[in-house]
């Protein structure tokens, strides 16, 4: 239960919000826009990102084409990236550089839309079409403001971006495997090294390109085994040669040796 003195405390409070509420109310209501102006600006300095937004939102049209517009609407735009709105908040930076390229945050303002939209990438598992822009748009400042002190900011965040995008596809080419799906896991293997020749999972998929040739030659009929199996003679080389102390070596030897046998086999039915 609540003393006296509390009480107090909590009523005195309650009346100041309301009060401030008003207060607010009243200004929105308004047609004081120097006075909206000044107050939009107090709200954002003090991070009440919410109220100063409507207000910038009332302002923006009044003072378009005024000396006053860019920064509201530099203001508005950060307004809405500090709420977390990454989405309204690109779209509003980007708007700036186009509205006033020649403004002294232009630069700053393109950065930070294809910034929001790094932040809006999701996991690796989700769909990444906001990773894809965000590479792009981040691409686009880069080739933009190619001395620019943040390019190289920008080039490590499309580094983290594209290994995001190589570890889907990794990922992908895994669930292939498991569903026994051999062709589309092999093909999807390969894709993963051509996309990212430098990728950081190349010994692992190297390895899979050969279980999966190796189970799709064992499981094919026996009209298709040869062919099959050669294939995966052929990825073992190949891993061999890109992996000679491989910890799959062991494995990689077997269905080696195992492929072998079953092409002499093969050509033994036939006579050669």
């Amino acid at each position: 239960m609540f003393n006296r003195a509390g009480i107090v405390f909590f009523t005195l409070l309650l009346a100041l919000l309301s009060g401030s509420c008003s207060k607010y109310q009243r200004l929105l209501k308004s047609g004081d826009n120097e006075k909206k102006l000044e107050m939009a600006n107090e709200y954002f300095a003090r991070e009440d990102y919410y109220r100063a937004l409507s207000l910038y939102e009332q302002l923006l049209p009044v003072y378009r084409a005024t000396e006053q517009a860019e920064q509201i609407y530099y203001n508005y735009a950060y307004a809405y990236f500090n709420q977390m709105d990454y989405v309204l908040a690109s779209y509003y930076f980007k708007k700036f550089y186009k509205t006033f390229p020649r403004s002294k945050w232009a630069e700053e303002c393109f950065f930070m839309s294809g910034f929001c939209k790094y932040k809006e990438s999701p996991v690796y598992s989700l769909d990444q079409t906001n990773t894809y822009e965000a590479i792009n748009e981040l691409q686009l400042f880069a080739n933009t403001f190619p001395s620019s002190e943040r390019v190289e900011e920008c080039n490590t965040l499309i580094d983290e971006l594209r290994e995001k995008l190589e570890k889907k596809s990794y990922e992908i080419a895994k669930l292939y495997l498991k569903m026994d799906r051999f062709e589309a896991a092999v093909t999807a293997f390969n894709n993963v090294i051509k996309d990212y020749p430098d990728t950081r999972f190349k010994e692992d998929v190297m390895f899979y390109i050969v279980s999966a040739n190796y189970q799709y030659s064992q499981k094919s009929v026996p009209a298709k085994k040869e062919e099959r199996f050669q294939k995966t003679v052929k990825s073992c080389l190949n891993f061999v040669a890109s992996y000679p102390e491989s910890k799959y070596s062991k494995e990689v030897n077997n269905m080696y040796e195992t492929s072998l046998k079953v092409i002499k086999n093969k050509k033994e039915d036939y006579g050669l």
